[in-house]
């Protein structure tokens, strides 16, 4: 795997295998001592264009875990602000031997320029970008999915026959695109709703089915329940009447937590708006997985980092589990 900009056009094959590669990961982080020395000295650039905690922590997590060095890069108060170019940028993370570059950016597309330009050689992974995509967090999600749906048996299974909705901002959302590709390359069925003026103009293409009446998409018993973040500082314009009115339509509160299935999980990829859309009831109780979602995302962000600079290296996926462990790994990684 060269770059991960996206799950549109990621082949099932090459998801299940960071999927897979996630699982001897996340094995590692119960042990005593969590961290590999698979990326020993190799080094990767957290490019942020937009304020992100828990995506930049997550990232810098599961580099360190790898023994990666790490060097954080915000745009706010850099020499991006005083009008550098995403090309000067990129030429000077080269010249430091970046191996590695994680970019979030506020304009769609801005990390395959990156990634196609030629600027740089470092493999490129997309943290999110514009309104368009966030393949590791859709990733993390069917992580999430599948483990609560297989359990420890989860390894090489996709996710058909399970059905996911996702409900609220689907306009303004890249993990909402991002999961609709995701989850429907690895057989999931997918439901959106959201108001009408929070659907994006032309989703024909999609492979989603929209309905606009939250209660009707829980009658219909998902097996996960996906609330969205509304995201307000995107928001230009009314898009609902009120927040009151939004949650009362479109939020999970009790009764709706009450009605879903007795094996339906709820998932929100934060941060969450509390009393917008999710209920404290809902975020809080046993169904949620916000913070195995979380715990996940190290998971999925060290496989795919794993893959990007080491995984060309190894001759197959299993190798992976045998970055996990002892002296055997020790001489790999440093011969």
């Amino acid at each position: 795997m060269r770059h991960l900009l996206d799950t549109q056009t990621l082949a099932r094959e090459d998801a299940l295998r960071i999927l897979d590669v996630a699982e001897d990961m996340a094995d590692t982080q119960r042990r005593e001592v969590k961290k590999l020395p698979t990326l020993r000295g190799k080094t990767v650039v957290n490019l942020f264009f937009e304020d992100s905690t828990r995506t930049r922590i997550s990232f810098e997590a599961a580099a360190k875990r790898l023994s990666a060095d790490v060097i954080n890069f915000s745009a706010t108060g850099s020499s991006v602000s005083k009008g550098e170019s995403l090309q000067d940028t990129a030429q000077t993370l080269q010249a430091m031997g970046a191996d590695a570059v994680v970019i979030r950016h506020g304009a769609s597309g801005a990390p395959r320029t990156l990634a196609t330009s030629g600027w740089i050689s470092a493999g490129v992974v997309n943290a999110g970008d514009g309104t368009h995509e966030h393949p590791t967090q859709a990733l993390l999600d069917a992580f999430t999915i599948r483990k609560r749906r297989f359990g420890d048996d989860s390894r090489g299974r996709d996710l058909t026959g399970a059905k996911v909705t996702i409900v609220g901002d689907v306009l303004h959302s890249r993990v909402a695109r991002s999961n609709v590709w995701l989850l429907h390359t690895l057989g999931a069925d997918v439901t959106l709703v959201a108001p009408p003026t929070l659907v994006p103009q032309d989703v024909t293409n999609w492979p989603a089915r929209v309905v606009y009446d939250l209660d009707e998409a829980i009658a219909a018993q998902p097996d996960a329940l996906m609330m969205l973040r509304i995201q307000l500082e995107r928001m230009n314009a009314a898009y609902f009447p009120t927040e009151r009115e939004y949650s009362r339509r479109w939020g999970l509160d009790a009764n709706r937590l009450r009605a879903l299935g007795a094996d339906s999980i709820v998932m929100h990829p934060g941060p969450m708006n509390r009393g917008l859309e999710i209920s404290a009831e809902a975020a809080d109780s046993p169904r949620s997985t916000v913070l195995e979602q979380v715990a996940n995302g190290v998971s999925v962000r060290m496989a795919a980092l794993y893959l990007l600079l080491a995984g060309a290296e190894r001759d197959s996926t299993t190798d992976a589990a045998t970055t996990t462990g002892g002296d055997a790994t020790e001489k790999e990684t440093t011969r």
